[in-house]
């Protein structure tokens, strides 16, 4: 059998998505994203008493931080497959790398719902770009990716997630006890249904069709 050549975006559809909704754009991400990626995430997320992130991943020593995220996302592509997979992409405001948004899910073409994550860059916090890159996704996988559901969670001390969440439409939908720092902090859970989606600009999307062909639905 003759299969003959591909592009890595063609045998990785992945890295060929790309949503624009106004400002906003999350596309796939190629090494020389991530490692810029990995240098602005090196620059600084959140304060030093602060820990927004259930794998505390940004405490990773400095030696060997950059390779730790390249290896995390190296990971991810090798594991992709339909019946558990993470698209996780790259975000830029005005074309401007600032940070990642994704969404993780397990046994998708039978739950279809997953949990959305992301970070943004400090220096890009509090302009509302959370928001909006957050609305983006979450109109891509309704409209395009036929998700029924979408949930989110954040600790109860990370106000900035959480407020993202409610001015996205998402419910509260229970409150866990989460360990961290050897004792436990309260979880917010959030649900999303495309009813109650509130929207941002329009989206431009390319590549949805051979991702939906990578996850199972076609």
């Amino acid at each position: 059998m003759t299969i003959g050549r591909r592009s890595l975006a063609e045998a990785y559809p992945v890295l060929g998505l790309r949503i624009v909704a106004g400002p906003i754009e999350l596309a796939g991400m190629d090494d020389d994203t991530l490692i810029a990626l990995a240098d602005l995430a090196a620059e600084g997320i959140h304060g030093d008493d602060e820990m927004p992130f259930q794998q505390p991943w940004t405490r990773t020593p400095a030696e060997r931080f950059h390779l730790h995220y390249l290896q995390h996302h190296w990971g991810v592509r090798s594991r992709f497959a339909p019946g558990a997979w993470d698209l996780d992409l790259a975000v830029r405001y005005e074309g401007e790398l600032v940070g990642t948004q994704g969404v993780s899910t397990r046994d998708f073409l039978a739950t279809r719902t997953g949990e959305t994550g992301s970070w943004l860059g400090r220096r890009f916090q509090g302009r509302g770009i959370g928001t909006l890159m957050r609305q983006a996704l979450c109109a891509f996988l309704f409209d395009h990716l036929d998700f029924e559901q979408i949930t989110s969670s954040a600790f109860d001390d990370n106000p900035a997630s959480n407020q993202v969440s409610q001015k996205v439409g998402y419910r509260l939908n229970g409150v866990q006890r989460v360990p961290r720092n050897e004792t436990w902090v309260s979880s917010n859970e959030y649900l999303l249904t495309p009813d109650a989606l509130v929207r941002g600009p329009q989206l431009t999307v390319t590549g949805a069709e051979p991702v939906r062909k990578l996850i199972g639905l076609e």
